[in-house]
C-alpha cells in the first residue's frame, strides 16, 4: 500500500484549540485494536460485587513548555482494558473525576475497531458523560468509601492535570495507605501520587521506598521529535516521584508491571492487558483469604 504524504508528516495536528499527534506518531504509536485477551478467573468476586474507584481526569489540554496546548486525557487501552478484566472477576467499577466534570479520552488514540472496547464505551457512554464527584466523596460520610477494594488510575497524560495537586486526591491517596487498600495505575498514572506528598516534609510521602514501572521522563523528553506532542513538557512527574523517594525501574516502555506491596503499577498501553490480569489476581487473591 502507497504511503500518503500525510503518513510522514511529523507536524502535530492542529485540533482547534491545541494540537493532536502527528500523523508520523500516530502511524507507529496507536493501534486500532488492543491486545486484549479473555481470562476466566477461577475464584471471582461476584458473589459480594466489590468495587473500584476509577479516578480520571476532566481537563483535556496541557499547555507545553512553548506555550502550544497538547489535546491529551487519559489514554482509552490504558483505562478500558483493565476494566475489562475487572468486570471478568466480578468487580463493579465508578467513574470519578474531580468535580463530576465528564472523563476526558485522548480520542485520537481510541482503538474503534476493537468491539470489546465499542461494547465497553457502549456500556459507561453515561457515566463517561456524568461520572461522580470526587469533590463530594471525600465531603462524605466515610461510610461511602466501604465498597471500594481499591483505586484504579488510568494514564495518559491528562493523569498529570488537575490531579497531582488536588486536596481531595490527596485526601483519597491517604485513605487508600490508612485503610490498607489496593492502588492500581499504569502509565503517566503514578503522577497522582504527587498529592500525597508533604510540603513540610519529604519524609512523611506514604510511598517512599516503593518501586514502579510507569512511562519514563526519558521518553517524554523525545515526543516532540515526532510531533507526538506540540512542544517540550511543561514539568517531569518522575523526577518528582524519585525526590520524594520512589524507584522507577524503567528508562523505557516494554509492557512492564510491577507488584510493590498493595501499589501495582505498569509502563504503556503495552502493558494494559497484563496490567488488568495481575491487577485481578492479587485482588482476588486479597479477598479470598479474608
Amino acid at each position: 500500500m502507497a504511503l500518503f504524504s500525510n503518513d510522514l508528516s511529523k507536524e502535530p495536528v492542529f485540533d482547534g484549540i491545541g494540537y493532536e499527534p502527528s500523523f508520523f506518531s500516530r502511524k507507529s504509536m496507536v493501534s486500532t485494536k488492543t491486545d486484549y485477551s479473555k481470562k476466566k478467573y477461577n475464584d471471582t468476586n461476584k458473589d459480594t460485587r466489590k468495587k473500584i474507584l476509577v479516578l480520571c481526569t476532566e481537563q483535556r489540554y496541557m499547555t507545553m513548555k512553548n506555550g502550544k496546548k497538547f489535546s491529551t486525557g487519559n489514554h482509552p487501552v490504558e483505562t478500558l482494558v483493565p476494566i475489562l478484566h475487572f468486570e471478568q472477576a466480578g468487580f463493579d467499577v465508578d467513574f470519578y473525576t474531580p468535580n463530576g466534570d465528564s472523563v476526558k479520552f485522548e480520542m485520537w488514540a481510541m482503538p474503534y475497531e476493537d468491539e470489546h472496547i465499542g461494547k465497553i464505551l457502549e456500556k459507561y457512554n453515561t457515566q463517561f458523560s456524568n461520572p461522580h464527584s470526587l469533590k463530594d466523596f471525600i465531603a462524605d460520610s466515610r461510610k461511602s468509601y466501604v465498597d471500594y477494594v481499591a483505586v484504579f488510575i488510568p494514564g495518559g497524560h491528562g493523569a498529570m492535570l488537575g490531579l497531582p495537586e488536588s486536596k481531595d486526591v490527596k485526601e483519597l491517596i491517604n485513605w487508600v495507605v490508612a485503610e490498607d487498600k489496593y492502588l492500581l495505575a499504569i502509565c503517566h498514572g503514578p503522577a497522582v501520587l504527587l498529592s500525597a506528598a508533604d510540603a513540610s516534609s519529604e519524609g512523611n510521602f506514604p510511598y517512599k521506598g516503593y518501586k514502579i514501572n510507569s512511562f519514563p521522563d526519558e521518553m517524554d523528553l523525545t515526543l516532540p521529535e515526532s510531533g507526538y506532542q506540540p512542544g517540550e513538557m511543561p514539568w517531569f512527574y518522575g523526577e518528582k516521584l524519585k525526590k520524594l523517594g520512589v524507584e522507577i525501574l524503567n528508562k523505557k516502555i516494554s509492557g512492564d508491571c510491577h507488584v510493590d506491596r498493595k501499589l501495582i503499577t505498569a509502563d504503556s498501553p503495552l502493558a494494559a492487558d497484563k496490567f488488568g490480569k495481575i491487577c485481578v489476581e492479587e485482588l482476588l487473591a486479597y479477598e479470598n483469604q479474608r
